[in-house]
């Protein structure tokens, strides 16, 4: 069974790859961060199954499938947002998976996709997927922070969180770190822990937050530490031997 990947997060991807081959059960076809690429290559491609990401900048998950035409492949869905889960109904889609995705997932997938390739259950299971919607919409996502603001005397400047590499407190202030400035917050480190999403966000130390999509490179520091170089080329942060082990796993190493 060949399997082809599309997520824009490049590290998804990566993870996503790990646990399939870790399975041994899928055969990798191609895998792809940018969906317009993807659709030329999944055509080529041809595979069994599209394990396709939902938001994604420039086209989403469902206009790929709209692009892609009538011969599709069978679809699993990645998302981190319940809402979309809804929409799989209106395309072909066999299951979806919510991330940071693990191998119990998968594997449920991966047996279902069995059954429905042998035929013994249809490729619209949509009583069972419309159960795991209906669960999924009744817990409320909680409300995470799109922007944050910095005020300097009279002026307000507002920082869109995607910007920002990493939070940090000093000297009693918590500052957010982007790569041309640094803004000071109101918020503290623990208020912003929790209004930060999780897919995109790790405390990485008690006064530091990092963004993982910001991470160029991670290396193993003396006594279990680690270290990351961030894409902003000239900022390191140090992991604490205690947090070494979330890091790794949130970043999918």
């Amino acid at each position: 069974m060949k399997a082809f990947l599309v997520d824009d997060e490049k590290l998804a991807v990566e993870r996503l790859q790990r646990l399939l081959e870790a399975t041994g059960r899928v055969e990798i076809a191609g895998a792809s961060t940018d969906p317009s690429e993807a659709l030329r290559e999944i055509r080529q491609a041809r595979p069994d199954l599209l394990f396709l990401d939902i938001e994604m900048p420039g086209m989403s998950g469902f206009e790929l499938l709209e692009k892609l035409g009538p011969d599709q492949p069978l679809v699993v869905f990645t998302t981190a947002y319940h809402k979309y889960a809804l929409e799989a109904f209106r395309v072909n889609s066999i299951d979806y998976l919510l991330k940071p995705v693990n191998s119990e997932q998968l594997e449920r997938t991966l047996n279902k996709l069995e059954r429905i390739r042998q035929g013994s259950e249809p490729p619209r299971d949509l009583h069972a997927l419309l159960g795991q919607v209906r669960e999924a919409l009744e817990r409320r996502e909680p409300d995470y922070l799109v922007r944050v603001a910095s005020r300097t005397g009279d002026r307000v400047d507002f920082v869109d969180v995607s910007r920002v590499t990493h939070f940090y407190a000093k000297d009693k202030l918590t500052f957010a770190a982007t790569a041309a400035k640094e803004y000071a917050l109101d918020l503290t480190i623990t208020e912003l822990e929790q209004r930060l999403h999780p897919s995109h966000w790790i405390r990485i130390h008690r006064s530091v937050i990092l963004n993982i999509d910001q991470v160029k490179e991670l290396h193993s520091w003396f006594d279990g530490k680690l270290l990351v170089r961030l894409k902003d080329g000239k900022t390191e942060l140090h992991v604490p031997r205690e947090r070494a082990a979330a890091v790794r796993a949130k970043l999918g190493i």
